[in-house]
């Protein structure tokens, strides 16, 4: 089963029979257009590429836009490939958020928040020095020496960097809500990034 690009629009909350309230994230989910079906015999695996978002052609670069040609379909903004078993697909079929239905199992794979450059107390959770009697520490990570062996610090210590802006997969994620008509799915819970971020939503089993 394919899965679909979609674009983050934001949270809000719901409620079930019982009165519950339960957290949604509301994902713009297609519709994507198939622009190539790749198969083991030309390319060694299964696998279909989707396009999101339709771009005007005079946007479109000149290897791009031999690509779309080449595939006969029309130019997409975002490109990402999908794989896939066996299935009938074919350039330009469009795939929509009716391949959801509420209660499936998702994995949804997006681009964190930028947080630039931060301490070890925001980044790591470090507890930090005390605030009084004159402490001078603070936020500060406190000794990281090793003496005389070896010499130096240790890879992969915990110190300030940069914070936030990779690529995220949240398993276990489950479909809330379905609008086929407008393109619209409710996944519980949240999902990486910030309003309008892409997304990738692949059904689990």
């Amino acid at each position: 089963m394919p899965g679909l690009i979609g674009k983050k629009l934001g949270m809000t909350q719901i409620f079930d029979e019982q009165g519950n309230a339960i957290p949604v994230t509301v994902v713009e989910a297609g519709p994507c257009t198939v622009v190539q079906v790749k198969t083991p015999e030309r390319d060694g695996y299964h696998a279909i590429q989707l396009g999101f978002d339709p771009l005007v052609e005079r946007k479109v670069n000149k290897p791009m836009g031999g690509h779309f040609k080449g595939c006969g379909t029309d130019a997409f903004r975002t490109l990402r490939e999908f794989r896939v078993t066996e299935g009938e697909y074919e350039p330009g079929q469009s795939i929509t958020a009716d391949i959801f239905e509420p209660g499936s199992k998702i994995a949804v794979t997006g681009i964190t928040k930028g947080r630039g450059f931060q301490g070890v107390v925001k980044r790591h959770g470090f507890h930090g020095g005390p605030e009084t009697h004159g402490a001078k520490t603070h936020d500060e990570p406190g000794s990281i020496g090793n003496s005389a062996y070896p010499g130096r610090v240790w890879k992969g210590k915990k110190l300030p960097g940069h914070m936030g802006n990779v690529r995220r997969t949240i398993r276990g994620l489950r479909i809330a809500g379905v609008d086929a008509e407008r393109n619209i799915v409710w996944i519980k819970g949240a999902v990486p990034g910030a309003r309008g971020g892409l997304l990738l939503i692949r059904k689990r089993d």
